[in-house]
């Protein structure tokens, strides 16, 4: 009987290395090719286009428009102050970009998620997050790579409407 434990005494032993190595080997497999993550980038050369035309665009109604393009990191790769617009409009366009890529939502979208009973307001007191429509989530796919910001027009919809204008001007070039 002796006998019969320590053999299974090590067969157990055996196991139990074999089930560390087997779990060490699947891990070390799965950090090796999480190596390195798979990003898309918006061209700068894209991203003054797509600000040119969310400005251009309002500018025909009559609206001294900013428009911004961020990255999917929320940093910015260009700001437009379109001619006459407000220095708040900066700021504005910038936020509502930065909250577009954040939330990975167009901004008016998440104005409606700010209403009712489980509003995500709350959240607005972060730095540069806001719930105001005139920023457009940029995606490839399912895959956010950016955002337009658009302030300046005398109405959420109509600053929407502009950066939606930017965001077409470009869409159909972006890989």
């Amino acid at each position: 009987m002796h006998c019969d434990t320590d053999h299974k005494e090590k067969h157990m032993k055996f196991l139990y290395k074999a089930t560390i190595v087997l779990a060490g080997t699947v891990i070390g497999s799965s950090l090796s090719a999480a190596d390195t993550l798979p990003t898309h980038r918006i061209p700068a050369a894209l991203a003054i286009e797509a600000a040119s035309e969310t400005i251009s665009e309002c500018a025909k109604q009559g609206y001294r428009e900013t428009a911004v393009v961020l990255d999917a990191d929320g940093a910015t790769i260009v700001a437009v102050r379109g001619d006459g617009a407000g220095i708040h409009t900066l700021d504005s366009a910038h936020d509502k970009a930065y909250t577009s890529v954040s939330f990975k939502n167009d901004t008016i979208a998440l104005a409606e998620r700010a209403k009712g009973e489980d509003s995500i307001a709350p959240l607005s007191k972060l730095p540069h997050v806001m719930f105001f429509g005139g920023g457009v989530v940029i995606k490839l796919g399912d895959e956010t790579i950016g955002a337009i910001g658009a302030s300046g027009a005398p109405g959420a919809k109509l600053d929407d409407n502009c950066a939606r204008a930017g965001l077409a001007k470009i869409r159909d070039r972006l890989k």
